[in-house]
């Protein structure tokens, strides 16, 4: 069965849940009802359930049934960065989960994309982030490029899950942020990343490019993130200048 599919029937299930056809605190009908209903078979139906209980909808208990427990889905995480510590401190809470390091060499299109020469070389450092336990949606998927002549930070990194890249190259190489450059877009979810996202393809999301410079203004890392939109949001603030 599609992806396609048991995702129309969390769907359902969450626009019946929100008009209060079942409301809270009381139980969903069994598995098998639920199959009858929709005329799924019961793996649709399960996987449908895990939508519905990632969102923070429903609860599922052995000998208990599935229980609602909330009419609108838990807001994702909220992101509002000022400063390079409150950067640090992002990277403290929100779990880092290496996927495959590899140095890689920028043909033309990756670099339009990072905004450096053709043919630069970069060791590639991917990752999922997670906000909360392993059973936990990933808010997002990294690739960050840094220099590759730090190629020993891999280690590192898989050994410092909580600790930004940029911290642990100013702690082994003593090159200092100065300052970091921003770029945010909206996109769609590509279908390399669907399956690791837990998201579907073409789904909304949010991209966000950052470039860690020094005092001579070089990028010394570039950091790639895609984040599905329903589990972020970008904040900031902006103040009126004072002559």
């Amino acid at each position: 069965m599609t992806k396609a599919r048991h995702m129309d029937v969390a769907r359902d299930l969450a626009e019946c849940i929100a008009s209060g056809r079942f409301p809270l605190g009381s139980l969903l009908p069994t598995e098998f009802a639920l199959c009858d209903r929709y005329g799924a078979s019961r793996y649709t139906v399960r996987r449908a359930l895990e939508e519905l209980q990632e969102l923070g909808l429903i609860s599922r208990r052995k000998n208990v049934g599935t229980r609602v427990e909330a009419a609108r889905p838990a807001g994702g995480f909220t992101q509002s960065i000022a400063t390079v510590d409150e950067l640090a401190q992002f990277g403290a809470t929100h779990v880092r989960i290496v996927r495959g390091i590899d140095e890689v060499v920028a043909d033309l299109a990756l670099a339009k994309e990072l905004g450096c020469p053709g043919g630069t070389r970069w060791l590639r450092i991917s990752s999922l982030r997670m906000d909360g336990g392993k059973k936990s949606r990933p808010i997002g998927w990294t690739d960050v490029y840094i220099d590759a002549s730090y190629a020993d930070i891999g280690a590192l990194v898989r050994a410092s899950p909580e600790t930004l890249i940029s911290s642990l190259i100013e702690t082994r190489y003593g090159r200092r942020i100065a300052r970091i450059r921003q770029d945010v877009q909206a996109l769609s979810i590509p279908k390399a990343l669907s399956e690791a996202l837990r998201a579907e393809v073409g789904s909304p999301a949010l991209k966000i490019t950052r470039r860690y410079l020094d005092s001579a203004d070089e990028a010394f890392e570039i950091s790639v993130s895609i984040h599905p939109a329903d589990r972020f949001t970008f904040s900031m603030q902006m103040d009126r200048s004072r002559e």
